[in-house]
């Protein structure tokens, strides 16, 4: 069987994937997913999205021991334990932790891609084994796959579609069909990948978090194929 993957630009776009029953990769390079990531391989138990403070506010009300974590407008909330820096997702921190984390696009990508049997997290630290297990699932399910990236304030995000080639270039050529959307991610991506940092900072959300202080978040969610968890996201909450 031939795995048919696609991709959505935008995070209000996730519902046409989850229509066709794919299996869905959410990516939010700058900073969510990838702070996700870090968080699971550094020992959180979970991660809980959510979309609203209040939600997360009413999480950790009734979970004390529950750490919040996320921004708006790129800075940590009033009363969080954490910001959305994939730097302060460390042991020290998270080892043994739930984290509930609402940010501006991230999370929102993963809620509208709830009602999907398979949602993987993807980022460009753990690329090559987001592609390796989503490649193993499509083909034992016998679905499709798609990209939905969560964009910038539900605009089009230059650094997801590079993330989104970086795991295009770990599928096994030949078992695979990438509509036009994956050819130019891939493109894009192997035109980037020798200064893979130096393309990212082109882009206008890293310019903005450059601007806030972020700079060296930046260039630790660029690093390519360093972990190999790859987060699943199912029944409300993102584990290994």
């Amino acid at each position: 069987m031939v795995t048919r993957v696609d991709l959505e630009l935008r995070a209000s776009d996730a519902e046409e994937a989850v229509d066709r029953g794919d299996l869905i990769i959410a990516i939010d390079a700058l900073r969510s997913g990838t702070s996700i990531v870090n968080a699971l391989a550094n020992g959180a138990t979970a991660v809980i999205p959510v979309v609203t403070l209040r939600e997360a506010y009413a999480l950790q009300s009734k979970h004390p021991k529950y750490l919040l974590a996320g921004e708006r407008g790129g800075q940590k909330p009033e009363r969080f334990d954490l910001g959305n820096s994939p730097l302060e997702f460390v042991p020290e921190k998270v080892k043994g932790k739930k984290v509930v984390m609402t940010t501006t696009s991230g999370t929102a990508a993963l809620a509208r891609s709830r009602r999907a049997r398979w949602v993987l997290v993807g980022a460009f630290l753990n690329a090559t084994a987001v592609a390796k297990k989503a490649e193993e699932i499509a083909t034992k399910e016998r679905v499709g796959i798609s990209f939905v990236l969560a964009g910038e304030k539900g605009k089009f995000s230059l650094e997801d579609l590079l993330c989104a080639g970086a795991i295009s270039d770990g599928f096994r050529l030949g078992e695979i069909s990438f509509s036009d959307k994956v050819q130019a991610a891939l493109l894009a991506f192997r035109q980037a990948e020798s200064n893979l940092i130096g393309s990212v900072m082109k882009a206008e959300h890293a310019k903005h978090l450059v601007k806030l202080g972020f700079k060296e978040d930046i260039s630790f969610c660029c690093k390519l194929n360093v972990l190999e968890a790859v987060p699943i996201y199912k029944g409300g909450r993102v584990s290994l």
